[in-house]
């Protein structure tokens, strides 16, 4: 059997250890074949050695980005661990998007590892479905990976501030400050991606940044991974100003609750609008998620579907 595994959002010298010292822990503990290529791991060996190594790597990642090391010891606890479990795999492991500080950051249900699936698949992609589904933290969790594989040179996170306000035509100098509490969500997200220590620098110097989207204006990003969320309450015109900003070797995820649109109500969500006239266009993906896609307090599923059974209703 062989497995490739793609190590992603890890740095990959404390990874592998000093001259390769956890690396060599695991090939002297089992006869497979370990062939690395960067953060591309191939596993080539007997079907259950390859899941309990693939395991191994899989637990050897969300040590590193808890402890902020990993120690030959953990090394060896870990392939004790998991060889007296008989490598017990799940399906999660495929999907991992990024290593954060709590662990594995992967897609937990259908409707998330299809979502995933059409990400690795698409340079653009809008993913919509109601509060708690995981699509802006699934989002800002591959916008990490890409920053930390450097695949990318800059993150860009972004939301239209109706409740500030937020008009093209006009910023008042202290916008910002007026819509930071609005971006909390964006911050929270990259705080679960990467320790302070290694965030904070990265904002300091823009290398990530989150702003309303009406800062994204007259502007061309190359090598960015682009985020716009609450897409629900852009325009037409600023999702068409957002989508245009997409430069050379830029990707861009834009994520919405088509049930939560904020906009005054003569102006229709561009969210809506590209549902429609961007479907089908090769390197675009939609991924729709659902009630059963919330991984919130297990009420959270609950109170959706009884609102969205109230809206049909009437």
């Amino acid at each position: 059997m062989e497995k490739t595994i793609e190590m992603k959002g890890v740095d990959l010298g404390s990874f592998f250890g000093p001259a390769d010292a956890n690396l060599k822990l695991i090939e002297n503990a089992f006869t497979s074949n370990i062939i690395v290529r960067g953060n591309i791991i191939k596993i080539e060996g007997m079907k259950d050695e390859v899941a309990i190594i693939h395991e191994i790597f899989h637990e050897m990642g969300s040590t590193l980005n808890q402890k902020g090391s990993l120690t030959q010891d953990d090394v060896k606890t870990l392939i004790n661990i998991t060889a007296s479990q008989n490598g017990h795999e799940t399906d999660d492991l495929d999907t991992v998007v990024h290593y954060g500080r709590k662990g594995a950051i992967s897609g937990q249900t259908n409707g998330q590892k299809a979502y995933i699936k059409i990400v690795h698949n698409n340079d653009i992609v809008f993913a919509v479905g109601p509060a708690g589904t995981g699509k802006t933290y699934l989002a800002v969790a591959f916008a990490a990976a890409s920053l930390e594989n450097r695949e990318v040179d800059r993150i860009v996170l972004c939301r239209p501030a109706v409740e500030a306000g937020e008009n093209l035509g006009f910023l008042p100098g202290d916008l910002k400050e007026k819509v930071d509490p609005y971006l909390a969500p964006l911050y929270d997200a990259l705080g679960d991606m990467m320790p302070s220590t290694r965030l904070k620098p990265l904002l300091a110097k823009n290398t990530i940044e989150v702003i309303p989207l009406a800062y994204m204006r007259g502007r061309t990003l190359n090598n960015t991974f682009m985020i716009l969320d609450e897409a629900q309450n852009a325009t037409t015109m600023q999702m068409k100003m957002f989508l245009t900003r997409l430069g050379v070797n830029s990707r861009a995820i834009v994520t919405g609750d088509i049930t939560q649109i904020d906009l005054p109500r003569k102006s229709e969500s561009g969210l809506l609008q590209v549902i429609e006239i961007l479907n089908g266009i090769d390197g675009i993906g939609f991924s729709q998620l659902d009630e059963s896609d919330v991984v919130r307090h297990k009420l959270v599923r609950d109170i959706i579907k009884a609102y969205d059974i109230q809206s049909n209703g009437n």
